[in-house]
């Protein structure tokens, strides 16, 4: 399954929900498999990200606009999963 994630922070608003979302459908995310969070990518409180962490299981894929928008640090967010990046 895919499930997309998306993120904003007040002052980035170039790279718009609106604009992710339609990135994500576009790669085919369902509608129903979207989260996301109004907050900056430093902050480890944002419920977005842990419902949608909570939703994967293996075999699925994480879907991503921009690797940045998971967070400041992609080795460290993924490593506290026990996941590693798959970049093509």
């Amino acid at each position: 399954m895919l499930i997309g994630y998306m993120r904003v922070s007040s002052s980035d608003e170039r790279q718009s929900v609106a604009l992710q979302r339609d990135a994500l459908l576009a790669a085919g995310v369902d509608e129903r498999h979207l989260h996301q969070d109004r907050a900056s990518g430093a902050r480890d409180d944002r419920p977005g990200l842990k419902a949608c962490l909570g939703e994967l299981r293996e075999g699925d894929v994480l879907v991503v606009w921009k690797i940045d928008r998971l967070g400041r640090s992609l080795s460290l967010d993924l490593s506290r999963f026990g996941a590693a990046p798959l970049i093509t």
